[in-house]
């Protein structure tokens, strides 16, 4: 199985730059496994194929502001970090952009009011501890009071590279659930659900479950293997609460269907059911790679984002679905002028 056999053209005015005003104004292409049918539907339609007894299980990571900007001691360069991951005792992971001009024991001063005396005027400083493989620094942070009010003030959201104009609204990059902090970027796929939307839903009997994945590289690092085989993805955090597990088993146990609210959701069912063979209350780090020939034991229906050419995500529901089925709806979606990536319309696997 090659990378080259993900790839799709995709005309670069397709990939949507900002969100719309209204979370759910999305368009949204249903994509029936069983019939290989295609339907064209706004995201509102959603509540149409859910019904009581079912479950929508939604990731409610937060992403913080964690693209930070700063200078390096001594020769003043600019150095930017992407927080990744917290590694405990105010270490993180990040990737370091030039990687190449830091080494163990550099220091980079973020938030200096005086660029003449950074090391007196820094609101944080980073010590870079150790440099590995695609960038991928580990850094100790110094800082006087809460880690992330400072990081309020210093950092931006993270937006993908593909996205060049600004967001004005920094919620936007948040969806209206997002409550546990330490993502580096947002589950897309919820970004078009409102309270509204939700609360319809319930009031319907479907069960709305939350878990949490912190989304890291792992999730949008290329794949760089010729052989899909070979790549290996990087570990993000994971929780499963005692009450969410309860709930999902209950919903499957009664029939239900789950509709995983994005690929992170995917990724955290299927690796706890992976580990244990059913779903518990867990946490732990996953770097779960699914990809076609995965066999799926919890997610019954995907509502996800379109995705970036040869990635692992659209590898993800090439596995749910069948690789032909996703590529005949991409098709679809290009020809009918869809909004792609993380600010793009959305689509509805059942």
């Amino acid at each position: 199985m090659k990378t080259d056999d993900f790839d799709y053209f995709l005309p670069e005015e397709l990939i949507a730059q900002t969100p719309l005003k209204d979370r759910s104004s999305s368009r949204l292409l249903v994509v029936d496994r069983k019939t290989e049918n295609l339907e064209d539907k706004h995201f509102t339609n959603i509540l149409d194929y859910l019904k009581t007894g079912d479950a929508l299980v939604l990731n409610e990571t937060k992403v913080i502001p964690a693209r930070i900007i700063g200078s390096k001691e001594e020769t003043h360069g600019v150095v930017e970090l992407l927080l990744l991951k917290e590694l405990g005792e105010d270490r993180w992971e990040c990737l370091a952009r030039p990687q190449k001009r830091l080494h163990p024991g550099t220091r980079v001063f973020f938030g200096a009011s005086d660029n003449e005396n950074p090391e007196e005027t820094a609101k944080l400083t980073a010590t870079v501890e150790e440099t590995l493989e695609e960038g991928i620094t580990h850094v100790k942070f110094e800082y006087s009071g809460i880690f992330l009010e400072i990081l309020d003030q210093l950092g931006t959201m993270p937006l993908p590279p593909y996205i060049h104009e600004q967001l004005e609204d920094q919620s936007r990059y948040q969806t209206v659930y997002a409550k546990n902090l330490g993502s580096a970027a947002a589950p897309t796929a919820g970004l078009h659900f409102t309270s509204e939307l939700l609360k319809q839903a319930e009031d319907m009997g479907v069960k709305i479950i939350k878990i949490t994945l912190h989304v890291g590289l792992g999730t949008f690092r290329p794949v760089n293997v010729e052989d899909v085989t070979k790549h290996k993805m990087h570990t993000e955090t994971y929780e499963i609460t005692e009450e969410a597990a309860k709930a999902i088993n209950e919903i499957k146990n009664n029939g239900g269907r789950i509709f995983a609210v994005g690929t992170t959701t995917v990724r955290t069912l299927e690796t706890v059911a992976e580990k244990y063979g059913e779903i518990r209350a867990d946490r732990g780090e996953t770097s779960i790679f699914i990809y076609p020939g995965f066999e799926f034991k919890v997610v019954d229906g995907l509502i996800t984002n379109f995705h970036l050419p040869k990635s692992t995500l659209i590898m993800l529901v090439s596995a749910f679905a069948t690789k032909s089925l996703i590529f005949k709806a991409y098709e679809h979606a290009v020809n009918e002028k869809y909004r792609f990536f993380s600010f793009g319309d959305a689509m509805l696997i059942i």
